[in-house]
């Protein structure tokens, strides 16, 4: 027996109202899980997650309606704890992906070098926040200083944007790459690619996975809906949907 909600609803719109741009099933309003209204800071994210809805077959699948998890946790959850979830998107800065190096072979740090220093060199710029570089898997102690610039620059996030960067740094292991992807500095193609160079290396050496390469699908989906919530946070044109 399916255990998938029903579809109820003819037709699902996002319309203005002053709590942002809320998402109505034929004239209703959806609620979040915890009952608040499911409404969007900006006119495009709110008419992409009722896209979501008007998707939806017979059954409801909350897998196929990303936005729709990412705006309920931003409302629900990250709005009531953003300094505790600035908090632990900025830890990622303590150990950030981009300053953990291979000693050998000379192919692969030949690759980080060119792939991981140019966004290293930005953030530096950006941020106020140099990080230091060390060789293998042991802990490298970052300088407190930058530590405080790169969660300054998280803190002062809005909570929709938080829940994509949280997506962004578990999904890459680098706030930095999920910081560049924020500030248009890199695509969500480009910050996956550079996340991946060590898994790239090692399937040229040994081969491809079938397995791994699912699980990886799975997260490079995850992480393009991280990016496209950003771009329609970004988006502000406040017309009326059609």
């Amino acid at each position: 027996m399916s255990m998938l909600r029903k579809r109820f609803w003819k037709e699902a719109r996002a319309v203005r109202r002053p709590e942002g741009w809320a998402v109505e099933l034929d004239g209703r309003p959806v609620r979040t899980p915890g009952g608040a209204l499911l409404a969007a800071p900006t006119a495009a994210l709110g008419r992409a997650i009722a896209a979501e809805w008007d998707a939806q077959g017979e059954e409801v699948r909350p897998g196929t309606m990303p936005l729709t998890r990412s705006a309920n946790s931003a409302i629900d959850r990250v709005a009531a704890h953003r300094e505790e979830t600035a908090r632990m998107i900025a830890e990622f800065g303590g150990s950030d992906l981009l300053c953990y190096r291979a000693e050998h072979p000379r192919e692969l740090v030949a690759r980080q070098v060119a792939g991981w220093d140019p966004l290293l060199e930005w953030a530096r710029a950006r941020y106020g926040a140099p990080l230091v570089l060390g060789q293998g898997v042991m802990h490298v102690a970052q300088p407190p200083a930058s530590l405080a610039a790169l969660q300054a620059a998280v803190a002062a996030l809005d909570p929709f944007r938080m829940v994509a960067m949280h997506e962004l740094t578990t999904i890459t292991g680098s706030l930095i790459l999920a910081l560049a992807v924020l500030e248009g500095r890199l695509s969500a193609d480009e910050a996956w690619a550079l996340s991946r160079i060590d898994e790239e290396h090692q399937a040229e050496l040994w081969g491809r996975d079938a397995e791994a390469e699912a699980a990886a699908a799975r997260r490079k989906s995850d992480l393009d809906a991280a990016a496209r919530l950003l771009a329609l946070m970004d988006d502000t044109k406040e017309e009326e949907p059609q």
